[in-house]
């Protein structure tokens, strides 16, 4: 694993640097775990008739090198950064198969360290949106569920990716599910007073 995370840092700065070929060398090295997340992400998310984990990959690729210059600070800043443009592509998806506008329709969403296969679509939307709040005020615990919820990782390999302690991931995954949970009840209780 050892040797793997260094030729992971060396093709990252590889990417960085412009070198020809570098990015697709990354792929190869880290294809496996990224398909490991691409799987956890397609078992939550009710798009999958549309999207395997391989073309689900292909398109967070395209995501990640089709811009500007890459600018990831390390192995996991590139995991995370991966993670994330899978989650966008599956959101954007959810939200083009006919998901209802914010506020309507939203149901409480539970989020249990035994998550469930698959989410409805306007869950999804929901807990993504919820999501960017958290994001806006407490920036780890979010990055926290957006490995385990939508990446499918656990709380070893959240712990590794974000250079933090399982303990401090376990912190911070109940810390932001009690966050999320109050506030989709909160907007769930908006919608029953708005009707």
């Amino acid at each position: 694993m050892a040797e793997s995370r260094g030729a992971v840092t060396a093709l990252l700065q590889a990417v960085r640097d412009g070198r020809p070929g570098a990015s697709d060398e990354l792929l190869h090295v880290v294809g496996d775990e990224l398909r490991k997340i691409a799987r956890g992400q397609l078992r939550r998310l009710p798009v999958t008739d549309l999207l395997q984990p391989t073309a689900l990959l292909h398109e967070a690729y395209i995501k990640l090198f089709g811009g500007e210059q890459p600018s990831w600070e390390g192995r996991n800043h590139f995991f995370w950064a991966a993670a994330r443009a899978m989650h966008d592509i599956l959101v954007d998806q959810a939200r083009r198969r006919g998901a209802q506008k914010r506020g309507g329709g939203h149901r409480r969403v539970a989020l249990h360290d035994d998550l469930p296969e698959q989410r409805q679509s306007h869950e999804v939307l929901a807990v993504s949106e919820t999501l960017k709040r958290l994001s806006e005020v407490h920036p780890r615990p979010a990055e926290v569920v957006l490995l385990r919820f939508f990446g499918g990782l656990s709380h070893e390999e959240v712990a590794q990716t974000l250079e933090i302690s399982s303990a401090t991931a376990r912190r911070e995954w109940t810390f932001a599910r009690a966050w999320l949970r109050d506030a989709l009840i909160d907007e769930d209780q908006r919608g029953k007073d708005d009707a």
